[in-house]
């Protein structure tokens, strides 16, 4: 049931980060607040397509 997907940097808007989750219990879309190498900061990545 676990799919994987793709983290997208908000601000650079750059896929950094890939990771897994379970779409019976999360069906909503995942934000985390990640590290953005490209930006030196910690900022809010988004799940893509």
């Amino acid at each position: 049931m676990r799919e994987i997907i793709t983290l997208a940097c908000t601000v650079c808007k750059r896929r950094n980060y890939t990771t897994t989750k379970n779409k019976r219990s999360t069906p909503d879309k995942l934000e985390l607040k990640k590290y953005c190498r490209f930006d030196r900061r910690h900022t809010i990545h988004k799940e893509i397509k």
